[in-house]
C-alpha cells in the first residue's frame, strides 16, 4: 500500500461500509440530503436547469434528469434508478435523463457504505430505493404546489400524469419544464407519501435502457473519448514482479521516441509522457530499469498452493459453530471429506483502467468511469496535499468493472494524479492501461483452498459438518481492516460459507488467512465466488453418497428457509428436473444467496463420445425483491452466468517465480459468444425492497455445472477450471 493510500474513514463511514460489504443488508435509516434552497434559485433564476434536489433536475425543454451517485458500467444502474424517480415522480418515460453525480459524499453516499460515495456489492438499487422513491415524490408535491399556487386551485384538485401537472376543473396544464423553476423555490414538504406499489406504472415493466442509444452509435463518453486541448498520454511500466521498486532507470532510448515529452517516475514505475498512445507505447519499450525485487513476491502458484493444502490440516479462527461437530463426528456411521481449489482471477473488464487528470494551483479535475469516489477523492488529495474538496471527479461511463475500478488504494487514479504531479500540471495527461498492463497488473479474486468434512448417520442424514478455508483476505492491511476483519475473520473469505442456510444441527466453518505478496481485490460476487462452488458440490456428493435426489435432498435442508426453496423450486419446474434427458445430457443444480438476493440455476450439459462436453443451457430463477425493471434482471444473471462460466470452464491466472504468466486474452481466455449456452430467467415476484442483481447470478453456475457432469459421469469435480474431457464411468 502506498502512502497515498492510508487514508482514514470517518466512523460512520467504517460503520455503513462493514454492514453494505458483508451482506449489502440495508435496514438503515435513509439519509435524504437536499441541495440548499438558495444554490436552487440561483441556477434556476439563470435560466439554467432547476435543481429540484440533489438528484432531480427539470430543464425547460421538460426533460428530467436523475443524478446518479453510482457508476453505470454496463449493469443498468442508470436506468434502474430513473425508473424509481419516474415512478414517484409522474413522469412520462421518455423525458428522463441520467448522468454521474458529483463527487460528494454528503450529498451522494451510498446509504450501505455509511458517509462513503462509491459503487459495489449489488448496493445501488437498494440502498436507493427509498431515498429516491421519496426525492421523486417529493418534487412531484412540489410541482404541484407550483402549479396550485400559479393557478389559484386546491393542491388536492391537480393530478400528474406523464410529466404533465393538469386542473380538470380548470381546464388549466403545464409541463414540468414550465413549472421547475417556480417549483424549486418552495420549500419542500417534510413528508409525503409514497405511491402504492399496486398503482405502479413504471416500476416492474421493461422500460427502454437510458444508455442504450448512446453505446449504440457512440456517443457514450468513456474515459478515452475525454479529450482536452494540449492533453498528453502517460503509459506507465510497472514492476514485473509484485513488491518489486525501482532501483535506477535510463530514459535515453525513451526520450528519443518521437512525440514522447517526458519520462518520470512515481510511486508504481517509471511513467512515459508522450503526444500520443502509439509514442507512449513504444518509449515505454525502449525504457531500461532496473528493479529492486529484494521484497518482492517470487513464489509461484504452485508452491502457494502447496503451503495452502499444508495450513488446512491444522484448524483455522472459527468464523461458525454450531451444537457439538467433534462429537458428532465420533459417533457417525460415515465420515466424507473432499478439497477444493480454485485459482487467481483476472477481472479482464471490456475497458481497461484509464482516467484523465487536469491539474492546476486551484485543485484537480479527473475524469473516470469512478467506483469509489470518495475514497478516491481522499487519495487524489493525499497526493497533491490539498484537500478533498479540491478534488473534482466527473464520473462517467465505465466498460465494465466486476469490482477492479474499486481499490481501497485507488491504484490508476493516484498514478494519474502522481503523473500529472511530476510535470507539473503543465498539461492534462491521460492514463491508460494496456490489456496486457490490467491482466499483469495485478488485484485479482485471491485463490483459495477448502477442505470440507461431513459426518453422516445410519439414516442417511448430515449431522456434522466442517469447511476449513484458506486463503488471501481482501482488506487485511487496508483501512477496512479494523472494522470489517472481525476476530480474525475476513468475512469477504467466508461469505457464502458462515452462513450456509441448510439445517444441519453441528457446523464449524474455520478460516486462515495467508500472507502473500499478490495483490488481490473484490472480484464478481467476492467470497461467493469460491465458497458457493464448494458447498454445493459437496452436498451432491454427500446426495450420491447417501442415495439421494441433490433436489429433495436440498428441499429437506431447506425447509426454514422459503426465499431459497422459492427459486429451487422454481429453476427445478422450469428445467424440468427429473425428466429424462435424452442420452449424453445430463443436469446438475446449485442454489446460493449472495447480496440479499436468492439464485437457483440448472444446468444441462452435453457429453460428447470423445469426453468433450458442454453447457448447453442454464436454467435460472432469482429473487431479488421487487423487480424493478425485469429485462435488466434478466440480463444481469445471464451476464453473471457468461462471466462465471468464463471461471468455470476457462484457466485462471498462474505464476512462475513470482510472474504472473499470463497477458491478453489469448492466454487468458474469456468466455466466446459461441461458447455461450441457451439462458432462461425466471424471476420471482416479490413485495420485498429489492436487493442486489449485479454479482448474485454468478456463484451458482459454476457449482451447477460441475454437478450435472458428476451426476452422468459419476467423476467427482473439486476445483476450477473444470477439464476439458469427461470420462462416464460404468
Amino acid at each position: 500500500m502506498t502512502e497515498q493510500s492510508k487514508i482514514k474513514l470517518p466512523q460512520a463511514s467504517r460503520r455503513g461500509f462493514l454492514q453494505g460489504a458483508g451482506a449489502a443488508g440495508l435496514g438503515l435509516v435513509v439519509g435524504f440530503h437536499w441541495m440548499p434552497r438558495h444554490a436552487m434559485a440561483q441556477k434556476a433564476a439563470a435560466g439554467t436547469p432547476a435543481m429540484i434536489n440533489a438528484f432531480i433536475r427539470i430543464a425547460p425543454d421538460n426533460t428530467v434528469t436523475v443524478l446518479s451517485k453510482h457508476l453505470e458500467m454496463g449493469q443498468g444502474t442508470y436506468t434502474g434508478l430513473a425508473t424509481i424517480v419516474a415512478e414517484e415522480l409522474d413522469a412520462d418515460w421518455k423525458q428522463m435523463r441520467t448522468e454521474g453525480a458529483p463527487a460528494d459524499a454528503k450529498l451522494y453516499a451510498n446509504l450501505a457504505f455509511g458517509t462513503i460515495q462509491g459503487t459495489g456489492g449489488s448496493t445501488a438499487m437498494a440502498n436507493s430505493w427509498d431515498q429516491l422513491r421519496k426525492a421523486g415524490a417529493t418534487a412531484r408535491a412540489m410541482l404541484v404546489s407550483a402549479a396550485a399556487e400559479q393557478w389559484k386551485v386546491p393542491a388536492k384538485e391537480i393530478t400528474v400524469s406523464k410529466g404533465v401537472v393538469s386542473h380538470a376543473a380548470s381546464g388549466k396544464k403545464a409541463t414540468f419544464g414550465q413549472l421547475a423553476v417556480k417549483a424549486a423555490a418552495i420549500t419542500p414538504p417534510a413528508d409525503v407519501p409514497l405511491k402504492d406499489p399496486a398503482k405502479f406504472t413504471l416500476i416492474g415493466k421493461d422500460v427502454p435502457r437510458l444508455d442504450a442509444r448512446a453505446k449504440s452509435n457512440g456517443t457514450a463518453q468513456f474515459s478515452l473519448d475525454v479529450k482536452l486541448p494540449g492533453m498528453l498520454t502517460a503509459l506507465l511500466q510497472r514492476a514485473p514482479l509484485f513488491g518489486a521498486k525501482v532501483k535506477s532507470f535510463d530514459a535515453t532510448k525513451a526520450k528519443a521516441v518521437p512525440g514522447v515529452v517526458d519520462v518520470v517516475q512515481i510511486s508504481n514505475g517509471v511513467a512515459v509522457v508522450a503526444k500520443n498512445f502509439w509514442a507512449a507505447k513504444l518509449g515505454r519499450e525502449a525504457l531500461d530499469i532496473q528493479w529492486d525485487d529484494s521484497a518482492a513476491e517470487k513464489r509461484g502458484t504452485d508452491e502457494i498452493l502447496a503451503e495452502y493444502k499444508a495450513l488446512a490440516k491444522t484448524p483455522g479462527l472459527p468464523a461458525r459453530k454450531d451444537g457439538d461437530v467433534d462429537a458428532a463426528f465420533a459417533k457417525a456411521a460415515k465420515i466424507l471429506e473432499a478439497t477444493y481449489d480454485f485459482p487467481y482471477l483476472a477481472h479482464a473488464p471490456m475497458e481497461p483502467l484509464d482516467c484523465v487528470v487536469k491539474l492546476d494551483a486551484n485543485g484537480v479535475e479527473i475524469w473516470a468511469g469512478d467506483q469509489f469516489q470518495t475514497i478516491d477523492q481522499m487519495n487524489a488529495a493525499g497526493v497533491l496535499g490539498m484537500k478533498p474538496e479540491q478534488v473534482k471527479i466527473n464520473t462517467i461511463y465505465a466498460g465494465g468493472s466486476f469490482g477492479r475500478r474499486a481499490t481501497i488504494q485507488s491504484d490508476y487514479i493516484v498514478e494519474g494524479v502522481e503523473i500529472a504531479k511530476a510535470i507539473n500540471g503543465r498539461a492534462p495527461v491521460r492514463l491508460v492501461w494496456t490489456r496486457e498492463d490490467d491482466i499483469k497488473g495485478g488485484r485479482y479474486r485471491p485463490m483459495y483452498h477448502h477442505v470440507l468434512k461431513a459426518g453422516i448417520d445410519d439414516k442417511g442424514e448430515i449431522i456434522a459438518w466442517q469447511h476449513r478455508i484458506v486463503g488471501q483476505s481482501i482488506v487485511t492491511g487496508t483501512p477496512f481492516e479494523a472494522f470489517m476483519v472481525k476476530d480474525g475473520i475476513d468475512h469477504t473469505s467466508v461469505e457464502g460459507a458462515a452462513n450456509l442456510p441448510y439445517a444441519i444441527p453441528n457446523m464449524r466453518v474455520e478460516l486462515h488467512t495467508t500472507k502473500t505478496g499478490v495483490p488481490v481485490l473484490w472480484w464478481r460476487s467476492v467470497g461467493s465466488t469460491h465458497t458457493a462452488f464448494a458447498t454445493e458440490v459437496f452436498l451432491d456428493e454427500i446426495a450420491a453418497e447417501t442415495k439421494q435426489d441433490p433436489l429433495a435432498l436440498r428441499r429437506k435442508l431447506l425447509t426454514k428457509h422459503p426465499r431459497h426453496l422459492g427459486v429451487l423450486n422454481l429453476a427445478a419446474e422450469k428445467a424440468g428436473w427429473g425428466k429424462p434427458l435424452p442420452a449424453g445430457r445430463m443436469r446438475g443444480i446449485a442454489v446460493h444467496e449472495s447480496f440479499s438476493s436468492f439464485v437457483a440455476e440448472v444446468a444441462e450439459v452435453v457429453l460428447q463420445a470423445d469426453g468433450s462436453w458442454k453447457v448447453d443451457r442454464v436454467v435460472a430463477a432469482v429473487d431479488c425483491g421487487m423487480p424493478i425493471n425485469p429485462n435488466i434482471i434478466r440480463a444481469q444473471v445471464e451476464s453473471g452466468i457468461g462471466y462465471g462460466l468464463s471461471a468455470t470452464i476457462k484457466p485462471g491466472i498462474t505464476m512462475a517465480k513470482g510472474a504472473v504468466e499470463q497477458s491478453n486474452f489469448h492466454d487468458y481466455e474469456v468466455l466466446r459468444i459461441h461458447e455461450m449456452p441457451k439462458v432462461e430467467v425466471h424471476i420471482v415476484p416479490s413485495t420485498e425492497k429489492p436487493t442486489g442483481i449485479g454479482e448474485p447470478g454468478t456463484p451458482p453456475v459454476a457449482p451447477a455445472v460441475a454437478n450435472a457432469l458428476m451426476s452422468g459421469t459419476r467423476m467427482v469435480f473439486r476445483a476450477l477450471p473444470l477439464p476439458p474431457t469427461a470420462t462416464k464411468s460404468a
